[in-house]
């Protein structure tokens, strides 16, 4: 025994070590001295994944199962470090570049910065972490009573009431310890360099403790390995230990373990945060993918020997746990130094696990859950503090006491019936949910918010049903009769032997039954939501910067994802609400730097001011709630001329390179007019579509203004001019999808998807679609469909948009007084023909064959400006010629004009939908 002065005095002084290094390499950041930007450094931070579990709880597995009882959990890890080295690259790259603070702020923001996937994410970790946090509160509170109680070990297993019990203490200091650690002021990175340098720290600590008692054990107490081992195998019960076979239970167990300390090391928020978040430099990753596998190759080198050592000093002896032979094999040996030297080391091992688990986890709770709810809360009135800093961290304070207050009534109801192995496994399991979300979503554009979720959502469920409710029945709480019936009898149900499997297959553990049944459910979901659903314009803008990060710079993200303005007045006072006036100003000092700006004279923000902003406030309060935010100040802007004259790009650099050969031969001069010509075109283009552009731009701006303005405008001009907005807004995309679908074309880059496709249907999608322009125009339509189905061949969206571009097109040239379009679809032997038909003013022979070449317009006789962009009918023939048809057009002036196609038949099936000539109501 060892007096209880002698430990607090130890503790707190070796507690108040950590708080000067941290003090240290806080203060060095804050002067651009960074002590942590370093790749050993970064390397032994990663080593918070070596907690109580590793210190004490590996001895306690190698004790009852040998090497094939432990080396599971640090194999895994290594191999990650190793073969999952690009995938690491990635996700520190899009966290940089996303500001990206968390685990859940990383797979909301991959997913159209949803706050829902934040907070279910955020609810997961919480709870798939509180387990992993009871142990170390079981590790600290169990250690200190070993080092200062004078009671047989085995009595120790009977804790004392709530309020009595030392352990409870222990939740509250680790919680305090946090608050001074992470909590005390917000960072609008949140990242922490004095934290990492103590986390550095202490990982050398516990590793030397770690190595010392080791060597106590193996070169003191026996002489050397081989001796240990000698008198370990003259003893049966030990020396089965030596044998690495395993049952089929034990082989699924070990594999199960294997997956998921693999994706542990990156999913558990603790890793998440040393390894992602506080990254100082990228290139540290390649020394720590060795470094960090020769760590844990160096803490694990004598857990044998500590364990056949327990065995053989308490052979024949009741202990209170194999867990803490360590301690207790020098507790026997009365060598108090030591003893409070490894008491110090497993302490390490544990606090620094609490707080950096809890201080990510306080990050999550505040970002994604307490401030999405208070903010749609009208009773705290957020939106009128000026300065909600304090607040942000009064929540994460709080959200630290809570969640060791969780971890402390795990320990207290359900840990002491457990090993450590066996509780931190729990916590494994669950945090493996995020795996699919995350590396599916950083490699394939197509998974969508809905799929991430549902597989969130069912991983968990599985998770908690089939792991959680088992370890709370044998925790002696009611639940035995529906463990061993199932719910409502249904056997097929019951949590361990789910649908069968591991009653049906022998040797499918508990641990491996959980993570078959919950990935098999989140990773199908993952992907069949995914392929089922459609993201939104926000999820594809992110899908598209987090699969392609690699090649999207700063300022083709600026340019390509944020096109909005603001006022700069509006953009920093949401910033100085959340992260206050001095970091405000700090860091728009700096942007305005950067930049050669001076926004004392500048009153709208650029789109890279505006994504500055946001980014900063992600740090502050998640991606989700910070593009709340932003956007809530900001009006997004379509395509601009710059836009539409970079899509030009390749066109100017023909034109440029051909005119510096002008002289060359008269063949290259005749290619020259033709450039010239075209060039003429594309200025007349420019012209043509900044006109099309700014008209609707114009009225919207125009009409928002009075809304924003006048708030209680009666309900019927309301409507009248939203409707407007709305109809403009709808122009404003055609114009811009012609302009996209040009620029695919220029380049070669479009994709097809064929399928049998009903081209009847495809004409009514159209009609549909293009209803509310010929109603606005006073037009009267037609339809002359066929009473069977005429199937081809075609890509369907495409299609959809050769008839949008034909109808849009007849609606310009119509009559002005009676305007009307006829459209018919035919069967010939072996293709199907489609026309419209308009009776506007008709086309000139001239124009008829130039009318689809690029740039080419019509020009109106009246205002004397040309009509679209003059892409439209381009883009059409493309599309139709690549389907192996072929589209004309046959008109007179004054008499209309019948722009007809055909396409190839592919077959002619089903029952009758049109009935001859239809006079529709548009």
């Amino acid at each position: 025994m060892i007096e209880q002065k002698a430990i607090l005095l130890f503790s707190f002084g070796y507690i108040s070590l950590l708080f000067a290094i941290a003090f240290y390499g806080r203060k060095r950041a804050e002067i651009g001295k960074s002590i942590i930007s370093n790749p050993y450094i970064y390397a032994l931070s990663l080593a918070v994944y070596c907690t109580a579990w590793t210190f004490y709880g590996s001895v306690g597995a190698a004790s009852r199962s040998g090497i094939t009882g432990f080396l599971n959990i640090y194999i895994g890890p290594t191999l990650t470090m190793i073969l999952g080295f690009p995938i690491i690259r990635k996700i520190i790259r899009i966290s940089k570049a996303n500001k990206i603070t968390s685990i859940a702020d990383f797979i909301a923001s991959r997913y159209g910065k949803s706050s829902t996937v934040a907070g279910v994410v955020t609810i997961i970790a919480v709870l798939g972490i509180v387990p992993y946090i009871s142990v170390q509160i079981k590790a600290i509170s169990t250690t200190y009573q070993l080092l200062s109680s004078s009671s047989r070990p085995d009595a120790l297993t009977q804790l004392p009431p709530i309020f009595h019990d030392k352990a409870l203490f222990v939740a509250l200091l680790l919680a305090a310890f946090a608050v001074l650690f992470g909590a005390r002021h917000l960072d609008a990175t949140e990242r922490h360099e004095g934290l990492v340098a103590a986390i550095a720290f202490e990982s050398l600590v516990k590793l030397l403790a770690f190595l010392s008692v080791g060597l106590f054990v193996t070169y003191g107490l026996y002489y050397g390995f081989a001796d240990l081992f000698e008198k370990s195998g003259a003893i049966p019960e030990i020396k089965r230990l030596f044998v690495m076979e395993m049952n089929a239970s034990e082989f699924s167990g070990w594999y199960s373990g294997l997956f998921l300390s693999m994706l542990a090391i990156i999913f558990l928020p603790r890793q998440f945060q040393v390894i992602v978040v506080e990254n100082v430099d990228e290139k540290h990753l390649n020394k720590a993918i060795w470094l960090f596998p020769l760590y844990l190759l160096l803490i694990n080198i004598f857990v044998i020997p500590i364990a056949f050592g327990g065995l053989l000093g308490f052979h024949g002896e009741k202990v209170v746990d194999a867990d803490f032979f360590a301690l207790m094999l020098l507790l026997a040996e009365h060598h108090n130094a030591l003893t409070l030297f490894v008491f110090i080391g497993g302490l390490s091992a544990a606090t620094g696990m609490v707080i950096v688990e809890t201080i990510a986890l306080s990050t999550m709770i505040c970002n994604d859950l307490v401030m999405p709810v208070l903010f749609r809360l009208s009773a705290f009135r957020l939106s009128q503090r000026n300065d909600l800093s304090r607040i942000l961290l009064y929540i994460r304070r709080a959200a630290i006491l809570l969640v060791l207050i969780l971890g402390y009534l795990y320990f207290h109801f359900v840990v002491k019936y457990y090993t450590l192995v066996s509780i931190g496994l729990i916590s494994f399991a669950a945090v493996a949910q995020f795996a699919p979300a995350i590396i599916g979503g950083i490699f394939w554009k197509g998974a969508t918010r809905a799929g991430a979720l549902s597989g969130l959502i069912a991983g968990f469920l599985i998770w908690a049903y089939t792991l959680v409710l088992p370890s709370l029945a044998q925790a002696r709480f009611p639940l035995e009769s529906f463990l061993t019936y199932g719910p409502f009898g249904i056997e097929l149900l019951k949590p361990q032997q789910l649908f069968g499997l591991g009653a049906n297959l022998e040797g499918f553990n508990q641990y491996a039954h959980t993570v078959f049944w919950s990935m098999f459910f989140n990773m199908g979901l993952f992907f069949g939501v995914s392929l089922f659903s459609t993201q939104n314009e926000v999820e594809k803008k992110q899908a598209t910067l987090f699969v392609d990060v690699f090649k999207h710079s700063v300022e083709a993200e600026k340019s390509s994802f944020w096109r909005a303005t603001a006022s700069v007045g509006e953009l920093k006072s949401i910033l100085e609400r959340f992260l206050g006036k001095s970091r405000t100003h700090e860091a728009l000092e700096m942007y305005a730097k950067e930049n050669h700006i001076n926004l004392e004279q500048e009153l709208t923000a650029d789109a890279g001011l505006v994504s500055y902003a946001e980014k900063l406030l992600a740090g502050a309060i998640g991606s989700a709630t910070a593009h709340a935010m932003v956007t809530s100040v900001v009006q997004e802007e379509p395509l601009g001329v710059h836009d539409i004259m970079s899509i030009l790009d390749e066109t100017q650099q023909i034109i440029i390179y051909s005119r510096e050969l002008e002289s060359t031969t008269k063949d290259l001069a005749a290619a020259n007019e033709r450039l010239k010509e075209l060039d003429h075109l594309k200025n007349e283009f420019i012209s043509t579509v900044t006109h099309e552009l700014r008209t609707p731009l114009t009225s919207v701006r125009a009409l928002a203004e009075i809304l924003h303005s006048n708030p209680d405008l009666d309900a019927d001009r309301h409507q009248k001019f939203t409707g407007i907005i709305i109809t403009e807004s709808e122009r404003l995309s055609r114009l811009i999808n012609d302009v996209l679908n040009f620029q695919k074309i220029k380049s070669g880059k479009i994709q097809w998807e064929f399928s049998e496709t009903d081209m009847g249907e495809i004409i009514e999608d159209s009609v549909v679609s293009t209803s509310q322009l010929m109603h606005d125009n006073h037009i009267e339509l037609k339809l002359d469909l066929p009473k069977k189905r005429a199937y081809a061949s075609v890509d369907r969206d495409r299609f959809i948009q050769v008839m949008i571009n034909l109808i849009s097109n007849a609606v310009k040239f119509c009559d002005r007084d009676q305007g009307e379009i006829e459209i018919g679809l035919s069967r010939e032997q072996n293709s199907i023909c489609v026309y419209v038909k308009d009776n506007g003013i008709g086309i000139s022979p001239a124009d008829r064959e130039i009318i689809f070449e690029e740039f080419r317009q019509i020009k109106d006789s009246s205002t004397r400006r040309p009509f679209g962009t003059g892409v439209g009918l381009t883009i059409t023939k493309h599309i139709i010629e690549a389907h192996n048809g072929k589209i004309w057009v046959e008109s007179e002036l004054g008499k209309g004009a019948k722009f007809m196609f055909t396409i190839p038949i592919t077959q002619i099936s089903g029952s009758s939908q049109w009935t001859g000539m239809t006079q529709l109501p548009v």
